[in-house]
């Protein structure tokens, strides 16, 4: 009975549920207003939840929606009751103010699901701290996990039912379509990349490995300063290997196009001054974020990006050199590749809770320096195959003259895509500018030069 109790004092309003409900078969027209916001689950009493499903899927049917053909279809669904839904539906019309005033009846019940969802989310945390077997460590990246879930507006767990992710896929088509984009996500800055792997889009583990000195990091630093500088979005790199002044220095390098040599050196002239100011001044409006642990474990990584506004893109360089989630202990008689395994799955659910594309830098072994064509494929990828896995798009990169010194193709580079999830596996080429450690396209080299 105190259960009972309990139960019945979790947030709602009756009103605005009855409210929302009245105002959508009064005039059909609040239905999209209402169907955008609220989820079945946003209503407390089961009766006002079946009429909203009741409504919620005819709407994602196209279907006419008023109170004769919503009672027709509780019928159908069996959620009609002869006693009291007829009566009801007719109750909901009466006793509803105005249908002009839906979108503050919809805040209002949002604001009460939201209260109910952090109670529930509470006491799951409560009972996960007092379990004796709980590691405080993972009990704290769980509740930060699920009061980030709230944040962003979706439950942490549950099944959704199709008919939601369609309308869900609808409306991203939808927003496709306006934008008028080749791509439907993140630009790399590099035209023939973005063709080949449509953008970099949310949710995907995208992989880029190559030897050491091919230029993982300057092509990681390429698609940061893109996304940093032109999408409105925060962009965070993570760097294990090189501190923030070293990575600095190669942004503004890129930015700037100075000679990197006269970067380190510190010997500009006055037009080297000028254009470095430039690119300083655009670096600090760009909005990128890095760090420069050494030791940071994915569930740190999470953690941090999770508190980052507007987050569009995560970049990890690189993997090997990743701690596993449980530290440097918990793998200790175990070997690395069961580490770098759970690392690249981890990296693969941070991007689907992120709900960004997380590119992540691998080295690959020494297969490529065995064979006569040392150009890289997926069985190189170091220390395991879970990584290939796990990613959505797996890209390496190639310069034939970093073996062969009288190559043709002198700062050609290749980007070989081996696994693409959004379409073809092929190769690009690229320009590779040694001086200012960056890349570019075919088409936008310096040829009349």
């Amino acid at each position: 009975m105190d259960e009972e109790l309990l139960v019945r004092q979790l947030p709602h309003s009756t009103e605005a549920e009855q409210a929302v409900l009245g105002s959508m078969l009064i005039d059909a027209r609040c239905v999209p207003v209402v169907v955008e916001k609220l989820r079945p689950d946003d209503f407390y009493l089961k009766q006002n939840r079946d009429i909203y499903e009741t409504i919620y899927s005819m709407s994602a049917r196209m279907e006419t929606i008023d109170p004769v053909t919503v009672l027709d279809k509780m019928r159908l669904n069996g959620v009609f009751d002869e006693n009291t839904s007829r009566s009801y539906i007719l109750q909901l019309m009466e006793i509803t103010p105005t249908a002009a005033n839906v979108e503050e009846y919809v805040e209002i019940l949002r604001d009460k699901a939201l209260l109910r969802r952090i109670a529930e989310t509470a006491g799951d945390l409560s009972s996960l701290a007092q379990d004796s077997a709980a590691v405080g460590q993972e009990v704290l990246d769980a509740a930060e996990q699920r009061i980030y879930a709230l944040r962003q507006g979706r439950a942490s767990q549950g099944l959704i039912p199709l008919s939601s992710v369609v309308l869900d896929v609808l409306d991203r088509l939808e927003e496709l379509s306006r934008s008028g984009s080749d791509i439907p996500g993140l630009s790399t800055g590099l035209p023939d990349v973005d063709s080949a792997i449509s953008g970099l889009n949310n949710s995907d583990l995208i992989l880029l490995a190559a030897r050491p000195g091919m230029g993982k990091t300057s092509f990681a630093l390429n698609i940061l300063l893109q996304v940093g500088k032109f999408s409105g979005k925060a962009a965070v790199f993570f760097s294990l290997e090189m501190s923030r002044e070293q990575l600095a220095m190669r942004l503004i390098s890129n930015e700037a196009f100075v000679d990197n040599k006269k970067l380190v050196t510190g010997r500009l002239d006055d037009e080297d001054w000028d254009k470095v100011a430039m690119a300083a001044a655009a670096l600090g409006r760009a909005g990128i974020l890095i760090d420069d642990n050494p030791s940071l474990s994915v569930a740190e990584m999470n953690a941090k990006c999770r508190r980052v506004d507007n987050l569009g893109l995560v970049v990890i360089d690189y993997l090997q050199l990743m701690q596993s989630a449980g530290g440097r202990q918990r793998y200790s008689g175990e070997n690395r590749q069961q580490v770098v395994s759970d690392i690249s799955r981890a990296l693969k659910i941070m991007a689907k809770e992120l709900n960004v594309p997380v590119v992540c830098l691998s080295q690959l072994s020494r297969g490529p320096e065995s064979r006569q064509d040392k150009r890289p494929m997926l069985s190189d990828l170091r220390e395991s195959g879970a990584i290939e896995q796990d990613a959505d798009i797996v890209m390496f990169l190639y310069r034939d003259d970093y073996y062969n010194e009288d190559s043709e193709n002198h700062n050609l580079a290749e980007c070989i895509i081996a696994k693409n999830r959004h379409g073809e596996t092929r190769k690009v080429e690229l320009q590779w500018l040694p001086e200012y450690t960056t890349f570019s396209s075919i088409d936008r080299t310096h040829s009349e030069y």
